[in-house]
């Protein structure tokens, strides 16, 4: 293993410090002679310059990541997750302050001394190494710290984007690109149409405006979300609700979003990996994962180059059968159409089947919900047990593990206080669906960033990984090579399902395709 910290490499841990007059160089030879696992404090500060100078790594250990691992595993989720705040705990010393660092940057304020990462370092793999399952914690350091590569180069490579297409969809879905503070033409005859259904200005931005403008019609609303909305007859109605669908993208991805997050052809949002209790990713800027589906026209490929998009088919109920290890709910997810595969099991249902399904992990219990969980207690006893004993954790207040050791958080005190009064009941029930669902949510965000580690060392030069959102991925390649993608992605997902499951029958096939657009993969 080799530290980086700002301005010196220590070669190797433990041993004496270098200081070379170009990291970034220093770090190319040492990657192409010995292929280390590369430690740094934080992938955020330390990878991003790396990459501008031209410096990839095959693999590393983040600090950061692990640090905020560990510390959920030990039901500490409130701690500072920083090298320097472990390095402080461990020193007996004051814990400094969580400050954010500026993304793409190589030098963060103060940097730690090598020796000081090497210590956190040490301190982690005795940690690790004292866990009931440390091979299964091992790898999911390993996988979170991949995930940390894979971010940084997704940032760096980008997703195509082609603004003039982008500029001509906002067009036909708004009208042209207003001055700055003043709505496009859609949106402002949207506005419009709705001011005369009540006969009087009203500004449908304004919740409160709206909510007294409805209650002057007779009719009485909570909140003017969309779901509620709908519930109700009014001639404002139809118009409001298309102002708010239109809105909504002209703020998240207007005009004003390309001109902040699209440089050079190339959409640069910022990941966070783990932004999420279960182990998926957010984004701190950028909205990478929430692009609607009528702004997917605007990612094309390069000229002579291919997208290879593919996604994970019920990624969820499938990882739920490999960790339950029910025989029947295995045997039908090894199918490629699992619910379909499942149908007979309720009455030749495939709706039936996924409602079932859906409801053991989510904790759903309408319509005909409880019905059809009786049937899967009965058919896959296993499955349904496995699920249940995770609700009544999170019910109990305890704590709840992911297949290779990603935990839940402990609960609040507020929860606690709700549990011990009138309303307990369903405060134990609202946290037992919580933790119901992030044994399985959890697993499949595992299963994922395997699924992106190994994908990264099969793709072929210059192929980039240019997108993923949860289950999905892109790839970015020359058209020659797509075949080589589609194959490298589904053998991606055979090596992440025995990384994480060993032998099991359970499949979790990748349909990947191979387009010139975006919007033509779905």
């Amino acid at each position: 293993m080799y530290v980086v910290v700002a301005g010196e490499t220590v070669l190797p841990v433990g041993g004496e410090v270098s200081r070379p007059a170009d990291l970034a160089a220093a770090v190319r030879e040492i990657e192409a002679a010995e292929r280390p696992r590369w430690v740094w404090a934080d992938a955020r500060e330390t990878y991003p310059a790396l990459l501008e100078a031209g410096a990839r790594v095959g693999r590393c250990h983040d600090l950061a990541l692990t640090e905020g691992l560990l510390l959920a595993h030990e039901g500490r989720h409130g701690e500072s997750r920083t090298a320097r705040a472990a390095h402080a705990r461990l020193r007996g010393l004051p814990v400094p302050e969580e400050t954010a660092s500026a993304p793409g940057t190589l030098f963060a304020p103060e940097p730690m001394p090598g020796e000081a990462v090497a210590e956190v370092l040490a301190d982690q793999l005795r940690r690790v190494a004292a866990l009931p399952e440390p091979g299964r914690f091992r790898l999911l350091v390993a996988a979170e710290s991949a995930g940390a590569l894979v971010a940084a180069e997704m940032t760096h490579e980008g997703m195509p984007w082609r603004r003039d297409l982008h500029d001509e969809l906002l067009t036909g879905l708004l009208g042209p690109r207003p001055v700055h503070g003043m709505r496009p033409a859609r949106l402002q005859a949207l506005a419009d149409e709705v001011a005369a259904a009540f006969g009087r200005p009203v500004n449908p931005d304004s919740v409160r405006q709206l909510v007294k403008a409805f209650k002057d019609a007779g009719v009485e609303l909570k909140s003017t979300r969309s779901w509620e909305l709908k519930r109700v007859e009014h001639p404002a109605v139809a118009p409001l609700l298309a102002y708010k669908e239109l809105a909504r993208l002209f703020s998240a991805h207007g005009w004003a979003w390309a001109d902040q997050w699209v440089r050079g052809g190339r959409f640069r949002p910022e990941y966070v990996v783990g932004g999420v209790v279960s182990g998926r990713w957010a984004t701190s800027g950028g909205g990478a994962l929430q692009i609607p589906k009528v702004m997917r026209r605007a990612v094309m490929a390069d000229e002579g180059w291919t997208l290879v998009v593919a996604d994970a088919a019920q990624l969820e109920p499938r990882v739920l059968a490999a960790m339950a290890g029910d025989v029947g709910l295995a045997r039908a997810a090894g199918e490629i159409d699992l619910y379909s595969a499942l149908a007979r099991s309720f009455g030749g249902q495939r709706e039936h089947a996924k409602i079932a399904m859906l409801s053991a992990m989510y904790g759903g219990t309408s319509g005909d919900a409880s019905k059809l969980l009786a049937v899967m207690r009965q058919r896959f006893p296993e499955a349904y047990r496995f699920v249940e004993d995770a609700a009544k954790a999170g019910e109990e207040g305890r704590l709840v593990r992911s297949w290779l050791g990603r935990t839940s958080p402990p609960p609040s005190a507020r929860w606690r206080e709700l549990v011990s009064g009138p309303e307990g009941g369903r405060a134990a029930r609202d946290r037992g669906r919580f933790t119901r669902n992030f044994v399985v949510q959890g697993t499949a965000a595992e299963w994922a960033l395997a699924l992106l580690a190994v994908l990264r060392g099969l793709l072929p030069e210059p192929a980039r990984l240019v997108f993923f959102q949860h289950d999905e991925v892109m790839v970015h390649c020359p058209h020659e090579q797509a075949g080589e993608v589609v194959a490298a992605v589904q053998k991606a997902a055979a090596e992440a399902t025995r990384l994480l499951f060993g032998d099991t029958p359970v499949r979790f096939p990748m349909e990947a395709v191979a387009v010139t657009c975006y919007g033509e993969a779905k």
